[in-house]
């Protein structure tokens, strides 16, 4: 009988929180399995709060764990590479967030792989959702790993290093044009046309397609997003996990 009380008790105390927009914990990890050190780099989308400062180091094969907040969340995490801390400030290769350690809200210099997250939402089925984003092109590969959620929780991501197959007309060089490719660019930045970038009349999903530049990506990375109304090939589900893990080189 206590153990059915204390049963009724903690449902009835889950259903409260989430009455008020609070859900279960959950921990968001962020795993560098780079050989380098990257600056991974958080952005909330618009309403929603800055986490961890919007950035932080974090060196060869090491991770940072903190909490996700417990209302609905959404927004996008992505690695910098290649950067040199000066007088405060930290200028990346990719990625960079106006020369910032800690974004702050910022967003990121293309070619950067994205994550992009959004954090119970569903209502009472606190569903999380999440994927990997090549649209704005490559830095590193990326996959998001749920734990212990229920559903359909696949790992999604972009594995395959695309710095070493990058077309010409796409690689980004460091430094100056001279160095390594450190990053592949999409076809919208690398030549700013409304139908590689999907804008003004090509902003539809009836107008914007597929490009041979999205496609290149789409190849290598058939789960990512590869242009402004793409959809992926792996659809999802995962109700409540209770840690997502963005890993960077997966």
């Amino acid at each position: 009988m206590a153990s059915s009380t204390f049963l009724f008790a903690s449902t009835m105390l889950a259903m409260m929180s989430l009455a008020f927009g609070q859900y279960p914990p959950m921990t968001l990890t962020v795993v560098n399995n780079c050989p380098f050190t990257v600056w991974p780099a958080i952005q909330a989308n618009s309403g929603h709060g800055v986490l961890e400062g919007g950035g932080f180091e974090l060196r060869t094969l090491s991770h940072r764990s903190f909490p996700a907040p417990t209302s609905h969340w959404s927004g996008r995490i992505w690695a910098r590479t290649g950067c040199t801390p000066a007088g405060g400030a930290l200028h990346c290769a990719t990625g960079d967030c106006g020369g910032r350690l800690q974004c702050g809200g910022l967003g990121g210099a293309s070619p950067a792989t994205l994550a992009q997250l959004s954090l119970h939402h569903g209502g009472h089925l606190d569903l999380t959702s999440y994927g990997v984003s090549l649209v704005d092109g490559f830095n590193v590969g990326m996959t998001v790993t749920p734990h212990e959620g229920r559903g359909t929780c696949p790992v999604l991501g972009c594995r395959v290093d695309l710095t070493a197959t990058c077309p010409d007309v796409l690689q980004l060089r460091a430094p100056a044009g001279r160095g390594q490719v450190v990053g592949c660019k999409s076809g919208c930045a690398a030549f700013g046309t409304d139908e590689l970038c999907c804008r003004n009349m090509y902003n539809s999903p009836r107008t914007c397609r597929a490009s041979k530049y999205s496609e290149f990506f789409k190849r290598a990375c058939p789960q990512a997003f590869t242009y402004a109304h793409d959809s992926p090939s792996l659809t999802h589900e995962c109700t409540a996990p209770r840690e997502l893990k963005v890993i960077f080189c997966h």
